[in-house]
């Protein structure tokens, strides 16, 4: 049994086209689709009820955010499998079928995500990664400004194990969350998939990035071009530091992101 979990917010047409395209992913499995809509003012729930009238239903009254709102979900599933599904995604046939195989095939995976392509089918960056230490974001600023170019390959053809998964379309075994619990609720947006996969693997689940399953992304664009987006993703991570790495880290990090943002608007 899967369970496909979609947190819904002010998304009708992307919802209903990911809403479409479940049935040919999941192929013969058995599944179940929960929406959980967060208080959406453009219709998204009553088009839920009234052209997928399978799909359980949850309205939220006001936005809970992304981390309680797909626990909502996740509580009210069932099965051995949940996947946590961006409203914003099409999946083609046998996506989730393939995925559900990857993980029957490979026990010791707590989580997993299929590569997420652009709508121009191009790989999507940061769609996998390593923890955001401080010596991983130093790694990482260094490519970006002396080189143009990305720490990782999102090209990556075989399946990889790694620190994280992007939380659009990310695939969890049901034993793993009863271990470490769901999503920190905490954490309004961003870095909500970075600290459940560091949870899973301290408790020795892999986590694993599988790019022989395709799905497409139609969101995932740059927060540096949304100032409200970028403020809650800093926040988030001064958050993950304050919990998993301490003050002292987070202080540095702060000195450490601020040096880089002048250094980067200097050489634009």
């Amino acid at each position: 049994m899967l369970a496909v979990v979609i947190v819904s917010w002010n998304t009708a047409p992307l919802l209903a086209n990911c809403l479409r395209s479940i049935p040919a992913a999941a192929d013969a499995l058995e599944y179940d689709v929960i929406v959980v809509d967060n208080a959406s003012s453009d219709g998204s729930p009553d088009m839920v009820a009234a052209e997928f009238p399978a799909a359980r239903l949850i309205r939220n009254a006001e936005n809970a955010g992304f981390a309680r709102a797909n626990n909502q979900g996740i509580v009210a599933s069932s099965g051995c499998h949940i996947v946590l599904l961006n409203a914003d995604t099409i999946m083609p046939a046998r996506a989730l079928t393939r995925l559900v195989d990857f993980m029957d095939a490979h026990p010791k995976v707590g989580a997993c995500s299929p590569r997420l392509l652009r709508p121009d089918g191009t790989p999507q960056p940061y769609a996998f990664g390593s923890d955001p230490t401080l010596g991983y974001l130093l790694c990482r600023g260094l490519c970006r400004l002396l080189f143009r170019r990305s720490l990782h390959d999102w090209a990556v053809a075989e399946p990889i194990a790694v620190d994280w998964v992007s939380g659009a379309c990310l695939m969890v075994r049901r034993e793993a969350i009863e271990q470490v619990g769901g999503l920190d609720e905490a954490i309004f947006m961003y870095f909500e998939d970075n600290d459940w996969c560091l949870r899973m693997r301290r408790a020795g689940w892999q986590v694993c990035y599988a790019p022989q399953v395709e799905i497409t992304h139609l969101g995932g664009q740059s927060v540096a071009q949304n100032p409200a987006a970028q403020a809650a993703y800093y926040r988030s991570l001064a958050y993950f530091y304050d919990k998993h790495y301490g003050s002292l880290a987070r202080g540095v990090m702060r000195i450490a992101l601020a040096a880089f943002r002048l250094v980067r608007s200097a050489k634009h």
